[in-house]
């Protein structure tokens, strides 16, 4: 099976053509699990199948690292895009992906080797309530409310951006312990605030240090993954959370580990657009029982 290893800030997923190649759905967990292994597999976050689709012209059929299928990837959803266009699926620099059912507008920019560079995603309306993203609560909005995780009490906003967020701002805990953000032990928390009883899908979870009006950091624990160096849906929910608590403007520059993303809230049309880079690291063969069939 011949796939590419792509990555928007260190983001990382498997690529694999689905124009090209018929695996079992009921297969794939397993395969994703191993392909994702960073120790015996390729190495990655997940696995993305770039497939026909249905109600755009391309579908992001993704994958976390536990094999479990994850709604909709910010990094994931721009690399796709440098695929379609790198590999000659599209010759458009306007084109639509979608994911879970869910359609994405995307702008593609092509650096000097016209190949794709940047890409900025339209990643539609904030999901707000509750009931929707989902989160247990006893008000209709999660903005700036407590949640007892392991022990200790913080404050989280609640978004989902195709997939559930709870953005968590650790300001006072780093300036109480007087740490820098990425000495912020996210292992001993991530895990619980994932599997909480709150979220009945699990949850992403974002820790953001504000810097000023138009520039965070954050750190990010995926659900079915661990903690990732970027995530794209994670910056877009990080910067409405931010506007909600008004803490920043409606466009903010989110640095992660990876690098940086740029997210922009238009309220007046409430919708969230999202800028980055996608970069192809190595194209590759692996052989695997489990691929069904692959064609020139």
């Amino acid at each position: 099976m011949k796939f590419t290893k792509m990555h928007g800030c260190g983001n990382d997923y498997i690529y694999v053509n689905g124009f090209a190649v018929q695996i079992d759905t009921g297969r794939k967990p397993e395969l994703v699990r191993r392909l994702s292994d960073r120790h015996f597999g390729i190495g990655g976050d997940g696995v993305i199948f770039i497939n026909p689709g249905e109600n755009a012209e391309f579908e992001m059929e993704m994958y976390n690292a536990d094999g479990t299928r994850a709604q909709m990837c910010g990094n994931g959803i721009r690399c796709v895009a440098k695929y379609v266009y790198d590999h000659g699926l599209t010759s458009k620099t306007n084109i639509t992906i979608e994911s879970f059912g869910k359609v994405k507008y995307l702008e593609l920019t092509l650096g000097s080797d016209n190949k794709v560079s940047t890409v900025r995603v339209n990643m539609g309306v904030p999901i707000l309530e509750a009931a929707k993203i989902p989160v247990l609560s006893d008000h209709e909005q999660v903005v700036s409310e407590e949640i007892e995780v392991n022990g200790q009490r913080y404050q989280m906003t609640c978004v989902s951006m195709g997939n559930p967020h709870a953005v968590v701002f650790i300001n006072d805990i780093l300036n109480e312990k007087k740490l820098d953000i990425n000495d912020f032990d996210i292992e001993a928390v991530g895990p619980y605030f994932e599997n909480h009883a709150r979220f009945p899908e699990r949850t992403n979870t974002e820790f953001v240090r504000v810097i000023d009006r138009n520039n965070v950091q954050m750190r990010v624990w995926e659900r079915g993954t661990g903690e990732t160096l970027a995530c794209g849906t994670g910056c877009c929910a990080t910067t409405v959370a931010c506007v909600l608590n008004g803490m920043t403007d409606t466009r903010v520059n989110v640095r992660v580990i990876g690098g940086e993303i740029l997210c922009e809230w238009d309220r007046q049309n409430n919708l969230v657009y999202m800028t980055g880079p996608a970069v192809t690291v190595f194209d590759g063969e692996i052989d695997d029982k489990m691929i069904v069939r692959e064609e020139t």
